[in-house]
Parts: C-alpha cells; structure tokens; sequence
C-alpha cells in the first residue's frame, strides 16, 4: 500500500480498543496506538503540506502511544527516506518528539531504566546511518550521553573506519566521547581535509586535548618535514595539503595557543620558525632598508637567537648571504660572533675593524637632511611622568578648540601573542609636544598618577572641539586600553577625530599619484604620507629601538616628538590645498567631523571631482571609452576574492581563479573571452606582457575592496547605474533570477525541512541567519531609486523536484539560508532565486547601502520611482 494513502486496508477499521475520532478534532486518531498507521497520518498531512495542522496531529499521536520511543524507533527501523540527505517526514518526526519531550507534552522514559537501556541499544544502531542533523535530536530523546560508552565508542570506530572521518568527529563530539578517543586518530584525517573548524569545535573544553592537538599541528613544522608521507596513509580521501604549509600551520598553532591561552613551549617548532622570520626581517631592516639603529638590532637578534644553535646558523646564513662585506663584518662585530666561523673576508674585516676601533657605517646623522625634521625647538618637548607633570600641562593639553596629535610606541614583540603593551604617548599640540611615560602613570593601580592620568585622557577623547588626529589611531586606542584597563573603553569614548590612515587610503584610491612623488616604492605608511603631503619621508631608525627602557635616548625622544607632530602639518597641508591631493573642496570642515556626527563609522572625506561626472576623465587628460557596467568582463587572481564580489555587486562579469591556479590561466581567459586582467602583486609585469595595451591592472592590496573596486572604475571609465546594482549574483556571477512569490517561498523552505528557518543547533548549520531588518521599514536609496530585475517569476515546470527544490538546470535552492524572521516579515512579497547557484536573495536594505558606499561612480537615478529595498543576499554580505 502507498504510505501516502490513507484510505488503504490497513487504515479502514480501528483496533480493539482504539478510539475513534475525526484527526482534525480534539481526540486520538484510530491507529494512533500503532507507530506506521500513525506515521501513515502523517505522511498525509505532510504531502498537503499543512504544517499547523501536522505539529497538532503529533502531538496528539505521541500522546495516544504507549512508548514514543520505541515507536520512533519502530518507524525508523521500517523506512530508508530518512537516510539520505534531503528532508523526511521521518527526521521532521524526530526532531518533533525531541521539542515535545523538551516541553513535558508526553512522557518520557526515568533515566537509568531499563527499559532506556534496551531503547538506547536500539538507537546507537540508528547513530551510524543518521545523517548529521539527526544526531543531536537522538542523542537528547534517549538521553545517550549517559549511556553505556563501549558500544557508542565502536559506533565511533566503525564509522572512522569506513572513512567517514567527519561522521565520527562529530558523533563522538555530541557523545562527549572525547576523553576515550584518540585525539590524533580523530583528528588528523580532518586536517588533512582542511576541517579545521570541526576539529577546534571537538577539543573545545578539553585543555589536554587542545595540547596533544597543538603539539601534533607543530610537528608538521619541523624542518624538512613532509606532509605527503602522512596524506598516504588516507588513499581514498580528498585532501587539501595546499592548505597545510608550514607557515599557514604556524599561524594556525599560534592562533590556539592565545585563544586557549597555553604554553608556547608546548610548540618548539613553531617558536622557532617564528623567530626565523623575526630574523629574516630584522636583517632586511638592518642590511637592505638600513632603517634600524646598530644598538636596537643587535638588542633584538640577540634576545630571538638566545643560545639556539639552529637559529645561530640561520642568522649566519643570513648575514654572509649580502654582499656588503664591511656592513656584515660591523653586524658581527656587535654580537660579537667569533672569526672562526664567518667567511675569510668577512673575519679580515672584522680583525680590521677591532684594531682600528671604527664602524663600518657612516652615522646616521650625514643622512639626516633627507628626512622630516621636527619644527620646533628641544626645550617645547616635554616628558610627563608624574601626576604634577600632568597637572601643570593640563589646561595646555585640554584646550578646547585645538588640533592635537596622537600616537604610541610600544617595545616591539615580533609575533609574541596578543597586542603590545604600550610604553609612551604622544600629544602633539601646535609648538609643543608632551611625551607621556604610561608605565609610570599608570601604575600603582589606585595611586594619585594613575587617576590623574586616566581622567586627563577621558576628557581629551570625550571633547568633541578637541580635533584629534592619529594615523590608525582605532588600533592605537585599542593598545591603549589593553595596557591601561581604566582606559578599555577609550575606542568608545572618541568623540571629533580624523584618522588620517583613512585619508591616506583615499587618497591612493583616487588612483593617482601625489605631486612629484612615487607611491610605488620607497617608504610606506605615515611615512609615506608625509613624504606625499611634506616632501620628505620620516626617519624610522628609532622605530624598532626598546621603548620599555628609561631613560629614552635623545634619538628616540625626537622620534616620539616628530611621529605625533607630523600628523598636525599634514592636517594644516590637506586643509590648505585639499585638490592637490584630491581631496574633496571642503575637506577641512569634513575632515573636522567627529565619530557621533558622521553617517557611519569608518566614513572617509568624499574625493575630489575633477570634473561633474564622476566617470568622466579628469581635466587636461585624455578620457578613456567609457564602458556600461554589463559590457564590462575582468578576471581577478584568487587574492582579490573581495574586490570580485564588489564588482559583481555593480554588474560587472567578474571570473575568479581557483586557489593555486596558475597565473597564466588569466591571460588564457582574458584574450580567449575580451577580459581585463586583475591581479595583485609580481605576476603583473608577466601577465601584462601577454595581453593588450591596457588590458592588465595591478591592484593595490593595502586598499579595502571598496576602494579597489571604485579605483577599478574609474581607472576604466565604466558606468554604472542603479539598475546595475544586484543585476549579477556576488556568489557565482550568474546573472539570471527567477522570481519567487512568499507563500511558494514558505511551501519550498518548509518542504525542505527547514520549517523554522537556519538554525543553530546542528553541526551543520550555516548560522547565517540576520534578522537584523525584521520589521523595519523600507530604507530610501539615494535618488529615490528601486530595485527591478528583468526576471520572470517561478513556474511549476522551473522546478526539476520540490523536495529538495531543484531547478530544471540540476541547480539546488539554498533554502536554508532563508532565516524565519525574513517568512514572517511584514510587506515583503517575493523572493529572487540565483539560477546558477540557487542562493536566494529577499528584498533588504542593501541597495541603499551599496549605493551610498559608491555614489561617487554612480550614475545619477531617476527620482520618479518609489524607495524600495534591493534584494539581500541569504547569506552575510561581505
């Protein structure tokens, strides 16, 4: 008989002793004693998709049975629907018991019975065929954690043994099974799968575990160590041993070792590999930039290579490696490494250079007319480490009105863990600069100092007429209060500052470069900034130099002095001439807007029009052709992930490669497809040269994906509209929809098994789900524009099958990214589902926000439309 009908044999009669009652009433169906005639109900309601209906008929079913348990059993054991990896009424009739149990609507089983020991032999059976959102609802009705552990264990063990490596973590992981298993059986084929996540999940709260865990993940750290010999013990898994490289391990190892805040000797060879490249930079510093002081450098290297006789040859291999021979000699000379083992003539030179008592550099003050010199005399620094200090210069500090400077140096950690603890702050006012000792004022915790020093910087932070301006100056706050904890809100505190770091990125993401200097090489950062807005560069030999040790040298006092004072002249030059810099007309009165008056947190000064349409080329060049967005196709290299998704979100056709895919497979797709080539870093020259004139652009990482994806739009003079905006899927490029109405939305996501929307409970589950908008009211995108995507609604035959519901083409909706709180939202109408990738996208706020965050290369919109939303993509927007 079909099991979807009820009007079968088997249903025709009740049994003696049943009642007999209309299934939509109040009372027990006939056969609702009998486990399959009651899933046989059931499956009728199911079918017709009544889910109110459905959840009443259960419950008074699990009521009217003796045991619910072994019925639940009995209908598990008699179907395979429930198996497989779509929806069942069999799972929806698991998952229903578990939340009855949970609310005492029918009665469960005292622990330790044994009539609970029988069921639970039952299910453990059950466990190895279930599908992962099966599991937990199991183990919770029949209560398996406190079963008996030996057959839950060999359930454990079978499925690893069957490959189905994931299976088992994630079983043993709900049994709390962890202390009996072995953690590097469980985990390891995992690692290899790039799984990383599961395993982090299934030694969480098992401190010995997480170490066994680092201490394996550090041995494949170790020199010459390969990972393929460990791949072959798994012949029949996919692996991604890409993923495994020692450095992407070691950030890994180092990553856990802070969060569970374990021992780093637990991972010698992480450390070690670590130092190693605290070496290779330091001697890049010292050898090539020569931008560290000899004192500072030989401090540093000293304290990383200790007594470590690898780290000793390293740092010999690295020395000899560079050319400069009297430069190596004088390096040797200050760790005093012996003769014998460095190489002839750098042993001559040292020999040399012992005798005649002179160094092999010339001083660092020859050079010092080529870098920013601070602009007001030594005695109008002054060094507060006292609470009287503070108070005489309080009223200079806290003059309302002013612009003030602001940084921090602290001892640099090379990698050491956690931020570093800062050891001075500057405050630059116009002529002077104070240069604030925190490890005095700050401590004792209490004391006079401290109190002094907290409130003064509370109110200098809170007065929005005080203009303060840093360079990155929210992670210089952040250093602050992880150094100072009465200051651990000073990020929250900030009221009226500009951080120039986010000027300076605006700047380059105009595209061009500033007037007679060369962005591409030489200095970076505030440095670069100066050099761009001042002329010359900052000094940065200081910049590595033990800031923990008092008293600071002269050199560095300047230093301090010059960081902080810099930021005050390039402030006074941006105000002056913002064009020059392609800044907006009104930069200083936008520059002066604090935190609490700005639209949004991170907002930069609009850029500089260079003439009324942002596509159109700046006066006194050539223009480019302009290109509508849906004409205009680029492929990105696999490092640009971000500023794909940008430009798709415009319209724009964008190809991605795939991890470790070749570079030359862009220039293949470019020339066979009329694509630009996007890519960052040194394929650029290589690629450029096998494409045309124009057709290659290197992408300045340092920028966000939304200034990469705006300087991508001029740079080619594209135009884009509002209409433009969502006509392409972020996720796959696709740029067909169908149209979905919301009550065949609710049948699709309730037929898929997910009739509450993601959830969180499961170990698969996406937890994507963002009800942030639920109930609110439509957000108007500048010029009143509203979505409208040529696309035609869903028909029946679009649909290849409505469980799981899949189109004609084989692609599966992505159901259940379709949060609950979305179903339920008022006004909303319909839905819009990818037909490459099934992600479903609903009607949000997203139009409005991507339209400001490019209404500089937009297109102005038609305002005869009415404000709607711009379809929002079901998983978190990027």
């Amino acid at each position: 008989m079909d099991a979807g009908d009820p009007a079968g044999d088997a249903a025709g009669e009740p049994a003696a002793g049943d009642t007999a009652g209309d299934p939509a009433g109040g009372e027990c169906v006939p056969m609702g004693r009998d486990p399959l005639l009651f899933l046989q109900t059931l499956q009728t309601l199911w079918s017709t998709r009544e889910l109110g209906q459905l959840r009443e008929e259960a419950q008074r079913g699990f009521a009217a049975l003796e045991d619910p348990l072994a019925a639940l059993l009995d209908m598990l054991d008699s179907s395979r629907g429930w198996r497989g990896k779509g929806p069942s009424l069999e799972a929806w009739v698991t998952r229903e018991l578990k939340r009855c149990l949970q609310a005492q609507l029918c009665p469960g089983p005292a622990r330790g019975s044994p009539g609970l020991k029988q069921l639970q032999a039952r299910a453990v059976k059950l466990l190895a065929e279930s599908p992962p959102g099966l599991i937990e609802p199991l183990v919770s009705i029949f209560q398996l954690q406190d079963a008996d552990r030996s057959p839950l264990l060999a359930q454990v063990h079978r499925l690893h043994q069957e490959g189905k490596f994931k299976e088992a973590i994630v079983l043993g992981a709900k049994l709390r099974l962890q202390a009996d298993l072995d953690v590097e059986k469980m985990c390891l084929p995992l690692l290899l799968q790039d799984k990383a996540d599961l395993v982090e999940r299934y030694v969480d709260g098992f401190p010995d575990l997480q170490r066994r865990l680092l201490a394996l993940m550090d041995s494949w750290c170790q020199p010459g160590f390969d990972i393929r010999v460990v791949a072959r013990r798994y012949p029949q898994t996919t692996l991604r041993l890409e993923r495994l490289s020692p450095r992407a391990l070691g950030r890994q190892v180092l990553r856990l070792l802070e969060q569970h805040g374990l021992d780093p000797d637990l991972c010698p060879n992480v450390i070690t590999q670590q130092r190693l490249a605290a070496l290779r930079y330091l001697c890049y510093k010292r050898l090539v930039e020569r931008s560290v002081s000899r004192e500072s450098w030989a401090e540093h290297v000293q304290g990383l290579v200790g007594q470590d006789q690898w780290l000793q040859e390293q740092l010999l291999q690295l020395l000899t490696s560079h050319d400069n021979t009297a430069l190596v000699a004088q390096c040797a000379l200050d760790l005093l490494l012996p003769e014998e083992r460095l190489p002839a003539s750098v042993a001559a030179e040292l020999r040399q250079l012992r005798i005649q008592e002179r160094t092999a550099e010339a001083p660092l003050e020859d050079g010092k007319d080529d870098y920013y010199q601070l602009p007001i005399p030594r005695e109008h620094l002054h060094f507060l480490a006292s609470w009287e200090d503070l108070a005489r210069h309080q009223e200079e500090l806290l003059q309302p009105g002013q612009v003030v400077g602001m940084d921090l140096e602290w001892r640099p950690s090379f990698g050491a863990g956690g931020r570093p603890r800062a050891s001075l702050m500057q405050v630059a006012v116009e002529g002077r600069v104070f240069l604030l000792d925190l490890p005095r004022l700050s401590s004792p915790a209490g004391g006079q100092a401290p109190q002094a020093f907290f409130r003064l910087v509370s109110r200098l932070l809170a007065d929005p007429s005080i203009t303060k301006l840093g360079y990155g100056l929210a992670g210089d706050l952040r250093s602050l209060g992880a150094s100072c904890p009465a200051l651990a809100q000073a990020e929250k505190q900030l009221r009226g500052s500009v951080d120039l770091l986010q000027v300076h990125r605006q700047m380059r993401a105009a595209d061009r470069p500033a007037p007679g200097v060369d962005g591409a090489a030489g200095p970076r950062g505030l440095s670069l900034l100066v050099q761009q807005v001042l002329g010359k560069p900052l000094d940065k030999v200081q910049q590595l130099s033990n800031w923990d040790r008092r008293p600071l040298c002269e050199g560095q006092l300047v230093y301090a002095a010059a960081d902080a004072y810099c930021l005050l002249e390039v402030y006074w030059a941006l105000c002056r001439e913002p064009a020059r810099f392609h800044l907006s007309g009104d930069l200083a009165r936008s520059l002066r807007l604090g935190r609490g008056e700005r639209a949004g947190p991170g907002e930069l000064p609009p850029l500089h029009k260079a003439s009324t349409s942002p596509q159109q080329a700046p006066a006194g060049e050539d223009a480019a052709p302009e290109v509508p967005a849906r004409a205009f196709r680029v492929v990105c290299d696999s490092m640009l992930q971000g500023l794909a998704r940008r430009l798709r979100c415009l319209g724009i056709d964008v190809l991605v490669l795939a991890t470790g895919e070749d570079h030359r497979r862009a220039a293949e797709v470019a020339r066979q497809e009329g694509r630009v080539i996007l890519t960052s870093g040194l394929p650029y020259h290589k690629l450029r040269a096998q494409v045309g004139a124009g057709r290659c652009l290197s992408v300045d990482c340092s920028l966000k994906a939304r200034q990469q994806a705006t300087a991508v739009i001029r740079h080619f003079n594209v135009r884009v509209t509002h209409s433009d905006i969502f006509s392409r899927c972020q996720a796959c490029n696709c740029h067909q929809y169908l149209k979905v109405s919301k009550d065949v939305m609710k049948q699709l996501v309730w037929l898929s098994g997910h009739p509450e929307g993601p959830s969180g409970t499961g170990d698969e589950a996406a937890q994507i789900e963002d009800e942030r908008e639920t109930g609110s009211a439509p957000e108007e995108a500048p010029g009143g524009c509203t979505y409208e995507p040529s696309c035609r609604w869903l028909e029946e035959e679009d649909l290849q099958s409505r469980v799981p519901a899949t189109l004609g083409n084989g692609t599966r909706l992505q159901l259940s990214g379709v949060p609950a709180g979305v179903l339920r939202r008022p006004g909303l109408r319909h839905f819009y589902c990818c037909t490459g990738c099934g992600k479903v996208f609903w009607e949000g706020s997203h139009l409005g926000r991507v339209a400001e965050n490019f209404r500089e290369v937009l297109e102005g919109v038609p305002g005869s439309r009415e404000p709607s939303r711009a379809p929002s993509p079901a998983s978190s927007p990027s």
